[in-house]
């Protein structure tokens, strides 16, 4: 098979938006918690949350002793804290309003902190078509350079675990790109936005430092 996870090919870029050195951490949506376990090798303590009861307890399973793995909705429950260095997020952005989300987390961030989140974009083909073109080709291409990577045994080749199926999907995000990048400019001045490659979109924010 071809297909690989384009979520565990964008860890690499969110551990580049981190603070040098973080005390605690917020993964928002944490899913199986494989990103989790690279959070905590850069952070003294990684708060793991997902709605999900199956998720968490398969990432209560993964994850190290600095983990804290819990089941919770960030949109109804209390996040664990309020001072978190940095707040990260793969793949969940667009299950929510952001126009909820995006101040809860700003709010549970201390003053310099980070927010990245990578996340589906609605489809816009009049402004994004190259990007559509180019993915198709390059995801095929990479497919079959890490199908040899797994059939050496030379890593993973972003390899999808047994469980991605059953996490939730949403087939049709509701914002575009850009429309991501409106909203987010309004909630969190200075946010920046920007279309990724592979079917998705990276928000980063700063929070002013007082």
């Amino acid at each position: 098979m071809l297909d690989w996870d384009h979520n565990a090919y964008y860890h690499r870029l969110l551990l580049g938006h981190l603070p040098p050195r973080c005390q605690r951490v917020l993964d928002v949506g944490c899913g199986d918690g494989r990103f989790a376990v690279q959070l905590a090798r850069h952070s003294d303590h990684v708060d793991a949350v997902d709605r999900s009861g199956a998720m968490v307890a398969e990432a209560r399973r993964r994850t190290p002793a600095n983990v804290d793995c819990i089941q919770a909705d960030v949109l109804t429950d209390a996040l664990p804290a309020t001072d978190y260095d940095a707040i990260v997020s793969i793949s969940a952005l667009h299950h929510m309003p952001l126009e909820t989300v995006l101040p809860l987390m700003a709010d549970a961030l201390r003053p310099g902190g980070v927010l990245a989140a990578v996340a589906l974009p609605r489809t816009d083909l009049r402004r994004e078509w190259p990007h559509e073109l180019a993915a198709a080709l390059a995801h095929r291409a990479l497919g079959v350079r890490f199908r040899a990577e797994r059939l050496l045994k030379a890593g993973t080749g972003f390899a999808k675990t047994p469980d991605h199926d059953v996490m939730p999907v949403v087939l049709d995000p509701p914002l575009t790109t850009r429309e991501v990048a409106a909203q987010a400019a309004t909630l969190l001045p200075g946010a920046r936005v920007r279309r990724l490659l592979f079917w998705r979109y990276l928000l980063v924010w700063q929070k002013p430092a007082l």
